[in-house]
């Protein structure tokens, strides 16, 4: 039996909706495990997305909140039922790539097969128009902007990849905090939702979810997507991913102290903190967030390239 939750009143008073996101991909499908384990190796590992996902599907029915899921395209060619089932209960499907390979590791024709793979796929499985992307590990960085030009040309109309953060695998630092319209070369625009941050004693820090979700206290992640907010007057999104609410996975041999660290660490706890999460912000999707901000009238922005 669905039990629905009763909105707090500071759901019910809040002018915007925040993105609840999920990037839809198994456990052996991150980045950092890409140097133990290969693409051609992943079916043979034992699969978990179908379950984990549903028990995000189920979370999520119980609030009744509809969220925007990337969904990977090497999943979907082999979990067809799961993204139909997510696109019949109302959820926003959106495309992460095919194969999970890091932006600017890949040339620019590479990227665009891909692309326009995932995106015909998604759109003859669902029956729907696919718009949004999101990259693998938010790689379309300084080096690899020529991606938005693609997802542009391609017909995609807004993009969740930009971070605003320093970090050693992606981040734009100095790139706009919250939704903002990109100019592509070739004249066209894409909106851009970065990923969340928020200003802490002079550093902009991460508040987006994800390992970060799990790696610190819950009152800090709660605080810093409050303040990222502003009190719930600016959009922020939200991601995980179906593997992080799940402790029981398989473990994978090889991968070094820091991949291990941020791939296990609080995976017990970041469903009941999800659910603290939902109980006390206003989430929707994507596209929701992106139409209730009115994010389409801002003006476009030229992010510097190299």
């Amino acid at each position: 039996m669905i039990v629905m939750m009763t909105p707090s009143s500071n759901i019910q008073s809040s002018p915007v909706r925040h993105a609840m996101t999920v990037d839809v991909e198994d456990y052996f499908h991150v980045s950092a495990f890409a140097k133990v384990i290969k693409p051609s190796e992943w079916s043979e590992w034992p699969t978990t997305v179908e379950s984990n996902t549903r028990r995000l599907l189920d979370l999520f029915d119980e609030f009744g909140i509809k969220a925007t899921f990337f969904v990977l395209g090497w999943v979907a060619e082999r979990h067809e039922g799961l993204i139909r089932e997510i696109a019949h209960k109302g959820h926003e499907i959106a495309s992460h790539g095919y194969s999970h390979q890091l932006v600017y590791r890949q040339t620019p024709v590479q990227f665009r097969e891909e692309s326009h793979r995932s995106k015909v796929m998604l759109e003859d499985i669902v029956q729907q128009p696919i718009s949004g992307y999101r990259a693998a590990s938010y790689s379309i960085t300084r080096e690899s902007l020529w991606a938005i030009d693609i997802l542009a040309e391609l017909g995609f109309t807004w993009d969740s990849s930009i971070f605003p953060v320093y970090h050693d695998r992606y981040g734009i630092p100095d790139s706009p905090k919250h939704p903002y319209r990109i100019e592509t070369t070739s004249g066209a625009s894409l909106l851009e939702f970065p990923l969340t941050t928020a200003r802490f004693f002079g550093y902009d820090m991460p508040a987006a979810g994800g390992g970060y979700f799990r790696l610190y206290p819950y009152a800090l992640s709660r605080a810093l997507f409050k303040r990222a907010t502003v009190n719930n007057t600016k959009p922020a999104i939200f991601y995980l991913h179906p593997w992080e609410i799940d402790a029981d996975q398989p473990r994978v041999p090889g991968a070094g102290l820091l991949s291990r660290f941020r791939h296990y660490n609080n995976l017990e706890r970041c469903l009941p903190r999800l659910r603290a999460m939902l109980e006390e912000f206003p989430f929707g999707t994507v596209s929701d967030s992106l139409r209730l901000s009115d994010a389409s009238s801002l003006p476009p922005v030229c992010l510097n390239r190299t």
